[in-house]
């Protein structure tokens, strides 16, 4: 008998269901009918858009698809479709992570939320934000054109970030994503940084309808949450999931209280270290390959950058990647 391929599957956060993924469901949708039946019933419940409503949509509409409480759970939606797709007889699925919103998304596919929960914690913190935004996020580069860390743009990047703190704006690094700094704020930062720090190509850039997530201006949205969601949905992980710390959730070692806790309260309110949770995934587990869900590919360069900030399997810059990616891929996109 063939063994079976060692991978870590990797789930996307939010602004991954794009124009270019409208209809992603479609391709899957008769191996998950009884799935997106269930969700379409609960939006409908909740008097919201379904999952399917928006997914056949005509056009893509950014007022519509990126608004948290309906991207949260289609990007769900598509990422649960691509893990039942993948094939468990050729591949053991050894740890499971996700960069912010995907933290949620890896507790269902890895078993410490079920089917009922998963929607409950992932809906409701999509809608958290439902008529008033907290802040926003703003995302810029912290390498050079090769993939490369550059020390001089970090040192940027911290430098104008304490500006703007001086002149009387709240902003904060909000998640660490391969090559990237993703800071999150108010309106005052950032727009001090928007103004401020030197353009490279189209950066900095400010994501659309994204909250300050993963910094302390989000305190009352987490005190919410813990009131709204009970501890009680909340169970051991029959898969390892490495959170936004870098921290390992064992199956038989966790404790259930201290994973509720991260979910609602830290993983909401401090930094999410992506790029740390995809090298302990790396380094603590040795897989094969890498499975990033879709929809879409938006994390396809962060993991790279990961790559080659580790030199992982001598993947040393951009070009090494791309030329492993064509000849034997270590990183497989299912949503491409």
């Amino acid at each position: 008998m063939k063994k079976k391929e060692r991978i870590v599957v990797i789930c996307p956060g939010r602004g991954s269901y794009t124009s270019e993924t409208l209809g992603y469901l479609k391709k899957h949708r008769p191996n998950i009918a009884d799935f997106i039946a269930d969700i379409d019933q609960r939006r409908s419940k909740l008097s919201e858009p379904t999952i399917s409503e928006l997914d056949n949509a005509a056009t893509f509409s950014p007022s519509l698809h990126t608004k948290g409480e309906n991207a949260s759970t289609l990007i769900y939606a598509c990422s649960y479709a691509d893990f039942q797709a993948i094939d468990r007889e050729k591949y053991e699925v050894v740890a499971v992570t996700g960069n912010s919103m995907g933290w949620y998304l890896a507790l269902g596919f890895a078993g410490a939320l079920d089917w009922a929960g998963s929607f409950e914690v992932i809906n409701t913190m999509g809608s958290m934000m439902k008529g008033k935004i907290i802040g926003g996020q703003l995302i810029y580069p912290a390498m050079n054109g090769d993939w490369q860390r550059s020390q001089e743009l970090q040192d940027t990047i911290a430098a104008t970030i304490e500006r703007a703190r001086a002149s009387g704006g709240n902003v904060y690094p909000s998640i660490h994503l391969g090559g990237y700094a993703v800071i999150g704020g108010d309106s005052i930062g950032l727009n001090y940084l928007m103004k401020n720090l030197p353009k490279i190509e189209h950066y900095p850039f400010q994501l659309i309808n994204h909250a300050a997530f993963h910094t302390p201006l989000l305190k009352q949205t987490s005190e919410r949450a813990m009131k709204t969601i009970s501890p009680e949905i909340f169970g051991r992980p029959k898969i390892p999931m490495i959170d936004g710390r870098g921290q390992i959730w064992q199956p038989w070692s966790t404790e259930v209280e201290g994973l509720y806790r991260y979910t609602l309260d830290r993983q909401v309110v401090e930094t999410y270290d992506f790029t740390k949770a995809v090298t302990v995934a790396l380094k603590e587990f040795a897989p094969d390959k890498l499975f990033l869900l879709g929809p879409g590919n938006s994390l396809g360069g962060a993991i790279g950058q990961v790559l080659v900030a580790n030199s992982w399997q001598g993947i040393a810059n951009k070009a090494d990647f791309s030329a492993r990616q064509k000849s034997n891929p270590f990183l497989i996109s299912m949503g491409l």
